[in-house]
């Protein structure tokens, strides 16, 4: 196996127990008894256990920005691409609830040898060209707002904490109001 398809496969591992098993199983030990290498053959590519959980995210966060390019980029009015946006972001986070938590873990990330902003700071950016676009009168801010609200109640439905709230919750409903909250009422 070269380098490069080890440290590949090294991370594909990585990723499928995250979304399979979660968190907890995520251990260096365990991702390299399922590739089916010694447990010291991660060290090899990845120095820490941290660098290994961001070359992780560093998948995820492309994973999630593949999903949210198309509706980005597309053809509706920014009012409905971001609504549509924010709604997807929310289904990664409930679909894959383990990746998205790793992947707003700063205080394990910051310094593990990937530059995860790279992957993640295009996508606030075209946030905030979409409120821009969308006549918001002060486009950071309200990208700001929209991301955090967003952000909440993707964490929110992501563990469970909604439907135990209130069982017959239409989520998308409540993301297109939390979008919404913070956009021009004329458009």
């Amino acid at each position: 196996m070269t380098v490069s398809s080890l440290r590949e496969t090294l991370v594909a591992t990585g990723v499928e127990i995250l979304d399979v098993d979660g968190a907890t199983e995520l251990t260096l030990r365990e991702i390299a008894r399922r590739a089916g290498v010694s447990h010291g053959a991660p060290r090899r590519y990845f120095p820490t256990h941290n660098s290994l959980l961001a070359a992780i995210t560093s998948h995820g966060l492309r994973d999630l920005t593949d999903r949210l390019d198309p509706i980005l980029a597309g053809k509706q009015p920014a009012r409905s691409r971001l609504i549509s946006a924010a709604i997807e972001y929310v289904s990664f986070a409930q679909e894959r609830p383990a990746m998205f938590e790793l992947m707003f873990r700063h205080d394990l990330l910051e310094g593990a040898g990937s530059n995860l902003r790279e992957s993640s700071l295009p996508l606030f950016a075209a946030l905030q060209s979409l409120t821009d676009e969308a006549d918001a009168s002060d486009p950071s801010t309200s990208a700001l707002n929209i991301w955090t609200g967003t952000h909440g109640v993707a964490v929110l439905a992501a563990n469970g904490s909604l439907t135990l709230v209130c069982p017959d919750l239409d989520i998308a409903a409540l993301v297109t109001t939390t979008v919404t909250n913070h956009l021009p009422h004329t458009r």
